[in-house]
Parts: structure tokens; C-alpha cells; sequence
């Protein structure tokens, strides 16, 4: 996969991985990065999909329907991945924090829905159910942060309560964040998420 590796200057701190939404790169994020940890190494990851010209980490169906057989095979794609690239690169494999972003935060999810210990925490803006239905791995002690837009006419206030439930019920440490916005990203979440990182990850 299409990446960008920044090493960071401190081993002991996660790597983050940065994961954009629908039409961007691995080049989106990266100021994210370097507000909520400059220490901190930096994976940032390219959606192998196209939809339209628009890089994607999986296909959809409709706004909102994904679709579900290609989700599973790329999830499994990123997974794979992580294991590789951790090799080439050097950085601690059971040490990933994801940072994601609409497309990126859904195949974020679904790693945490579909492998256990894949992700060591995440932070999710505006991401939706990836699967439902579904039985999720062990996500005890997992943190997460989810930021949702009470506006968001992509990603309905349902949606983020949802997810924060079946991750909740899993085990995992949930924080939902809300913003009186739609769908884009905030400095509010931004802000937010980086004061919960330091208090995870710090």
C-alpha cells in the first residue's frame, strides 16, 4: 500500500497511523499528527480503492451502504499490512494508534470489529458502523475516542451512538466527543482528541 513513514523521536510512543477520507492521501493528516504527538512515529496509508479518482480503503454501494464483502477483504488487506510495514520499518507492532477520518475512521473500525489487538487504541472523526451483526473480538482495556457531528448529514448522531455502544459492549473504552457540526473536521474534535491521546497515551 501507497505509505508515508515518519520515524519519530521517541520509540516508546505509539505509531500513529493516519487513515484520510474519501479522495484524499496519505498526505491529509499529517499536520493531525503533529498536533496530538510530535514524538510520536507516523504511518500514514493511501486507500487502495478508486472510486471515481477519489482514493478510498474500500468500496461502497451508495453514500452510507458499504459494500461489505469488499470492507472484510480490505480490512484484511491494512491488517496484513501493519504486520509488514512494522517489519520494514522497525516500529512496535502492538504499539498502532489509528487516526482516522470519515472512509479512513470506518476501516479503522472495522479493524477493531474484525482483529483483536490489531489496533492498540484509536481515534475515530466521524466514522459509522462498519459491520453490523456481528460478533467483535475482545476489546477489554481497548481506548477509543469517536468524534461525531450532532449536524452530520452523512453520519446520523444514531450512527456514533451505535458504534459507541457495540465497541463499549466488547470491552473497549469508549469516549464519545460531540461537535455542533456536520460532517468535516473540527479543531474542536482535533483539540479534544489530543487531550484524550495524552491521557492514553501521554
Amino acid at each position: 500500500m501507497k505509505h508515508i513513514f515518519q520515524k519519530g523521536s521517541n520509540p516508546d510512543k505509539p505509531t500513529l497511523l493516519l487513515l484520510h477520507g474519501t479522495g484524499g492521501n496519505e498526505q491529509d493528516l499529517l499536520p493531525l499528527a503533529t498536533m496530538i504527538d510530535q514524538e510520536a512515529s507516523v504511518l500514514s496509508v493511501r486507500g487502495n480503492v478508486s472510486e471515481n479518482g477519489m482514493p478510498r480503503f474500500f468500496r461502497r454501494l451508495a453514500e452510507g451502504v458499504f459494500d461489505e464483502e469488499d470492507l472484510i477483504n480490505r480490512t484484511k488487506e491494512l491488517h496484513e499490512f501493519l504486520d509488514e510495514a512494522s517489519q520494514e520499518h522497525g516500529f512496535d507492532r502492538n504499539n498502532v494508534v489509528a487516526v482516522g477520518y470519515s472512509n479512513g475512521a470506518n476501516i479503522a473500525g472495522s479493524l477493531l470489529f474484525h482483529y483483536k489487538q490489531s489496533l492498540r487504541g484509536a481515534i475515530l472523526h466521524h466514522p459509522m458502523v462498519p459491520r453490523r451483526g456481528v460478533e467483535l473480538p475482545n476489546l477489554k482495556g481497548t481506548p477509543v475516542f469517536i468524534a461525531a457531528g450532532s449536524n452530520d448529514p452523512i453520519c446520523s448522531p444514531q450512527e456514533s451512538n451505535d458504534l459507541e455502544e457495540l465497541l463499549k459492549n466488547a470491552g473497549a473504552e469508549v469516549e464519545l466527543h460531540w461537535e455542533n457540526f456536520g460532517h468535516q473536521l473540527t479543531k474542536g474534535e482535533v483539540e479534544a482528541a489530543t487531550i484524550w491521546y495524552n491521557k492514553h497515551f501521554g
